[in-house]
């Protein structure tokens, strides 16, 4: 179930991404965070503990939100647009959080 419910603006073009592997849709215009949780029901996994995060602020300032690129870039997913063929990760790459194991 997703976090996000598109209500309007549904006539912007599409665009294709991968997200932790899997594609997803998202719409021009839209952030990383909208896209995200528009396709799933957390933006990421905190790195202390076995909680979801879905953003705080939506404005840049928290560091709430997280994500990286597969080639190891962190971008910010509320102020970041999706691009076509972007290869999102949840997770950062290479990095292995007691939480997790």
């Amino acid at each position: 179930m997703s976090r996000f419910v598109r209500l309007g603006e549904t006539d912007r073009p599409s665009v294709a991404l991968h997200v932790d592997g899997a594609p997803i849709q998202a719409l021009e215009g839209d952030t990383l965070m909208v896209a995200l949780l528009s396709a799933g029901d957390r933006l990421r996994q905190s790195e202390f503990g076995p909680e979801k995060r879905a953003g705080f602020c939506l404005m840049g300032a928290c560091q709430d939100c997280w994500v990286w690129t597969e080639s190891g870039d962190r971008l910010r997913a509320c102020s970041t647009l999706v691009a076509p063929g972007q290869r999102i990760l949840t997770s950062q790459p290479e990095a292995s959080w007691p939480s997790h194991v």
